[in-house]
């Protein structure tokens, strides 16, 4: 039961509570109501919205991703703290129980403690410290940034399950028509064949293409129970309701307006989608933040040639029996370093130069993949666009063709093989319309994703013009 169903059962057992029913009955009418609204909200159907908010809810993946944004942020605290002065504190107690002789002693009169009390802190580190806590924040960028690319993974993978289940139940519904004028077909050639209107060939070939349609439906179920099972298990649901589907109107003109676009058109909207792309995009967002942090770890390899510097104090209380309570004296001790060995020093810096070079290397080979990811995806939109227009007036023309050969058939003026024939063109090109339009909803999800936008309306206003 979901969080808002449990507040639900608790406000309503202090309402029923306050008006003097008894603690159960009241526990039992929230429960009741709660359950209500829940199967309202079945009713009116399984959203991809809600899909989305499930399917992040219930990603383990993109939860580790939250936990290693977490433990960066500690590591980035304990690097603050680090720079902190360091206070110790010990202490120590000692009792003699005999002597040289082996005669036993007074406890009390060889009874002795102490504490002492030592802080510590570095005075000069050639401005290592400032280095790492750079390295410790984009360390920590970085981690959120892998986030980041994380929940737009688990979008796309939700969208591309919700689609899935969708287009499962749309190829089940043509395959079922399919099969139904199949049926109709077989039903008329069986009648025909008794009164010897028709060759057994045609009967059979009538047979034939009704169990060739069954078994294409059959196939079709099968996927829509797997394209279920499988959204089942990203939302954690135990039984999936109804979904609510997708209104393609809505997006009728975004596909005119992609589909008459020109090249100049696809490269003025793709300069758009680069700009939001280059400066939020995840992935490329870690690149450089890795080029980054490659360009501190050379620098920090750089001061390893300066000296450090540091500087501690420590003091103490000390209690005998003999001498009481005295203060121990306070000692200030600096301490300084000059390393020697250059050639190390040379080695290491060499070392990170190389990785420095390595990471903008990386750098721009990430950036050069999404430019390509993102052009093709506009293109693969752009394509999508016109493919659901030309598969939405191919199956229109294909329906009149097979309603026209429908009654030659039923006139005995068409064969078996020709009405198979248009029934097939209709079957191909109502899957062929199915396809082309989910692919365009995913073309959709794949730009979000690589533009790492806020919302669905803002990239829809840049390919909507």
């Amino acid at each position: 039961m979901k969080i808002q169903n449990v507040l639900l059962i608790l406000f309503f057992a202090v309402v029923f509570s306050t008006r003097g029913l008894y603690a159960e009955e009241a526990a039992e009418e929230a429960v009741g109501m709660a359950e209500a609204v829940e199967t309202a909200e079945e009713a009116a159907g399984l959203s991809r919205e809600r899909v989305r908010e499930l399917a992040l809810g219930h990603s383990r993946s993109l939860a580790r991703y939250d936990l290693a944004v977490r433990s960066s942020v500690l590591d980035e605290r304990g690097q603050e703290f680090s720079n902190l002065p360091s206070l110790s504190l010990g202490g120590s107690a000692s009792v003699n129980l005999w002597d040289s002789g082996g005669a036993p002693v007074t406890t009390g009169d060889s009874f002795g403690a102490g504490m002492n009390v030592g802080l510590s802190q570095s005075l000069f580190n050639g401005g290592k410290s400032v280095i790492y806590r750079q390295i410790s924040a984009l360390n920590t960028g970085a981690a959120r940034k892998d986030a980041l690319a994380e929940y737009f993974r688990v979008l796309d993978t939700a969208d591309t399950a919700y689609y899935g289940v969708l287009e499962a139940a749309a190829n089940l519904e043509a395959a079922e028509a399919s099969l139904q004028t199949a049926e109709i077909s077989l039903s008329m050639a069986e009648t025909r064949f008794q009164n010897r209107m028709i060759r057994e060939g045609e009967y059979l070939e009538a047979l034939a293409e009704k169990e060739s349609k069954e078994s294409a439906r059959n196939q079709a179920r099968r996927d829509l129970n797997l394209s279920k099972v499988q959204l089942k298990n990203l939302t954690n649901l135990r039984e999936l309701p109804a979904l609510t589907g997708i209104d393609f109107s809505y997006y009728d003109h975004l596909i005119r307006r992609l589909s008459e676009l020109n090249d100049g058109d696809v490269a003025a909207i793709y300069d758009v989608l680069w700009k939001q792309a280059a400066a939020n995009n995840p992935g490329l967002s870690k690149s450089a933040l890795a080029s980054q942090n490659a360009e501190n770890n050379l620098s920090l390899a750089k001061r390893d040639y300066t000296p450090t510097l540091g500087a501690s104090f420590s003091t103490g209380l000390n209690y005998s029996p003999q001498n009481g309570l005295e203060f121990s004296s306070g000692r200030l001790s600096i301490s300084g370093n000059i390393p020697l060995d250059f050639w190390v020093t040379a080695n290491n810096v060499a070392k990170r130069q190389a990785a420095r070079d390595q990471a903008g290397l990386d750098y721009l080979d990430a950036e050069s993949s999404l430019a390509f990811d993102l052009q093709s995806a506009l293109l693969d939109a752009v394509s999508q666009a016109g493919q659901v227009l030309s598969a939405r007036r191919a199956c229109e023309y294909a329906e009149k063709h097979f309603e026209y050969s429908m009654e030659l058939y039923r006139l005995s003026q068409n064969s078996v093989s020709d009405l198979s024939a248009a029934s097939a063109l209709v079957s191909g090109n109502r899957v062929q319309l199915i396809r082309s339009q989910y692919s365009f909803l995913r073309g959709l999800s794949a730009l979000r994703s690589l533009g790492a936008f806020g919302s669905e309306a803002e990239m829809e206003a840049i390919l909507g013009g």
